[in-house]
């Protein structure tokens, strides 16, 4: 007798290895015994593959044929938490589904969103004993962590007021008594089921649901919004774009200083900014840098906040790296005050101007900054798109628009990829191959004038003063060209390695943006069955479209400063490459008028 199973809810397959159900579907069971909360089946169109086990209900019925042996029988036990049923649905951190699929273990720690952001670890950036204390952020004046008490008493104040996407219907029709706002799977746990729900997505790792991207589409997101806080997307000639910094400042980075602390005992290498305007100097450590990074990471979901220059355990003194490093730093903060979100970010302005020697100060904004509640899915109710006749987007074409900008990025990293190895490797010829070519050259030219001065006839003389010089002449061409690099190929690198951490974000900014446009098509086939209700279906949409606006303005303002930046790169650099070779032709000129006295 084989076993079957019929779909309790719908189910959306988000990784390999796992099939959708419909509700009402009857499977086809391998195994009555569930491995960590997930059955394997075959579908009625075919798939074999892993479900949730508090999906369906089994049932027994006849077959003429034995069912199809389990695969994934031996998959080992422990590390995960089996899916709950339905009525008792975590809306905390979900385990993802067992091996073979590749995930992190229980508890595995993630880092902030962003994927590529890992905390300073060892050397002189750790974190020093008076970099923070044991108060807490609501001890502070005007603290982003505060309840806001007198909002909530007095309905709100001037310049802030409360946003909320958040339907609330009565307790009982969320069923099991879930408080308003509750995550729940389909069905409510036992409650009448009034109207289909978008599903969530089983996979509590993914970029879409540690964003917050999936709660504000599903209307969870609930805060407070001051005017400051506003993020604007404004329609630009080439679509939707940020809203331009009223303000715009540059900053520079200068006199990299090596600096101890602790009477001698603990050194590190303090840079000064000079903030264009507030004119005011400040010192910060790399530290520093690494901590505003993490936050920005974090807060800005749909924003690519461009990667610092990498850590290094050993040489951190030397000279070159020092040099290496700024250089890098100074790329980083041409991005972040060119962006006109991230420029205006009360992090990003708190590390431009508090006072290097002002310890309180700054740990006060620190703590500030990392209570800031309008993260995660309350990100994304900041965010201010244009309304009226003619300003909604259509989700096929974002759609098409995003897909290719996702193969724009794929290619275009894969050609900076490769041109930084091919300029890598043209750099190391310069360096040790052509130098040593060249100076092989001349001192060839040097050992035929040293034979010739054998011959001390005075009419000879002068042509063995030539050819040392020309001999002279090679070897200099060949300090020129192991010199070179650093004044045109090591710019060019700089900028792609910049520009390699951006396309690096891309795919996760890409990602949320996907997510939403599947919860919308999902909302839509409810109502075309008449599941749920055309108003909650809309919601959902323009959620989605708020999310669609950012991905567009942040793909705009990429590539207004991608135009930017490789325009003047190349620039540089050509006009590098001829004031290099006009040095080679004036050694070689210099050389040759030697002869016309011979």
């Amino acid at each position: 007798m084989a076993l079957r199973a019929r779909a309790l809810y719908d189910f959306r397959s988000e990784n390999p290895g796992e099939i959708s159900l419909r509700e009402h579907e009857v499977l086809s069971l391998c195994s009555e015994q569930d491995i960590e909360g997930w059955l394997e089946g075959v579908n009625s169109r075919g798939d074999r593959g892993l479900f949730p086990a508090s999906y369906v209900q089994v049932i027994r019925a006849p077959a003429a044929e034995p069912p199809p042996p389990a695969r994934y029988a031996n998959v080992p036990v422990g590390g995960f938490e089996p899916l709950p049923p339905p009525a008792a649905f975590k809306p905390a951190a979900q385990q993802p589904p067992p091996e073979p699929f590749p995930a992190p273990p229980a508890g595995y720690p993630f880092p902030p969103y962003g994927g590529s952001y890992q905390p300073s670890q060892g050397s002189d950036d750790d974190w020093d004993d008076d970099w923070d204390d044991s108060s807490t952020v609501a001890d502070e004046p005007g603290a982003l962590g505060s309840s806001y008490p007198d909002y909530e008493a007095a309905g709100g104040a001037p310049g802030r007021y409360r946003l909320s996407t958040r339907s609330e219907p009565s307790l009982g029709s969320r069923g099991g008594g879930l408080p308003p706002g509750h995550p729940h799977p389909p069905g409510g746990g036992g409650a009448a089921k009034s109207s289909a729900t978008v599903s969530r997505n089983l996979n509590r790792f993914s970029t879409f649901v540690k964003s917050g991207g999936e709660a504000f589409v599903l209307g969870e997101a609930s805060g407070f919004v001051k005017d400051g806080d506003k993020l604007c997307v404004v329609l630009g000639p080439r679509g939707p774009e940020w809203q331009e910094n009223p303000y715009p400042f540059q900053c520079s980075i200068e006199d990299p200083t090596k600096q101890t602390k602790f009477k001698g005992m603990k050194s590190y290498i303090a840079y000064k900014l000079v903030p264009s305007h507030t004119g005011q100097q400040v010192h910060r450590r790399y530290k520093h840098f690494d901590w505003l990074y993490g936050r920005l990471a974090e807060k800005f979901p749909v924003i690519s906040v461009p990667h610092l220059p990498e850590k290094q355990a050993t040489g951190r003194f030397e000279e070159d790296f020092i040099s290496k490093r700024r250089k890098g730093l100074a790329w980083w903060m041409d991005h972040m005050c060119s962006h006109p979100v991230l420029a205006q970010c009360d992090a990003f302005q708190h590390f431009l101007t508090c006072p290097s020697t002002d310890e309180k100060a700054w740990k006060q904004g620190k703590r500030k900054a990392e209570k800031d509640e309008m993260v995660g899915a309350n990100f994304f109710l900041t965010i201010s798109v244009p309304t009226g006749p003619g300003a909604s987007l259509d989700l096929q074409e974002v759609e098409s628009q995003v897909d290719g900008f996702k193969a724009f990025t794929k290619k275009m990293d894969e050609s900076a990829l490769q041109l930084n190895h091919t300029a890598n490797e043209f750099a190391r010829k310069q360096v040790t191959g052509f130098k040593k070519e060249y100076q092989k050259v001349g001192h060839s030219f040097k050992c035929l004038s040293q034979a010739f001065e054998l011959d001390q006839q005075a009419f000879s003389a002068g042509l063995n003063q030539a050819i040392a010089f020309t001999a002279e002449a090679y070897d200099a061409i060949g300090d020129l060209f192991a010199d070179q690099p650093r004044q045109d190929l090591d710019p060019v690198m700089d900028l792609l390695a910049l520009y390699q951490g951006h396309l690096a974000n891309f795919p996760d900014i890409i990602h949320v943006q996907k997510g939403a446009l599947t919860k919308v098509k999902e909302s839509k086939r409810h109502v075309e069955e008449g599941k749920m209700e055309l108003q909650k279906a809309e919601g959902i949409q323009e959620r989605c479209n708020i999310i669609s606006f950012a991905t567009l303005a942040e793909i705009n303002h990429f590539h207004k400063i991608r135009v930017r930046d490789f325009k003047s790169q190349m620039q540089h650099f050509l006009q590098q490459q001829i004031l290099f070779f006009q040095k080679v032709t004036q050694k070689l000129e210099e050389a040759l008028h030697k002869y016309d006295s011979v």
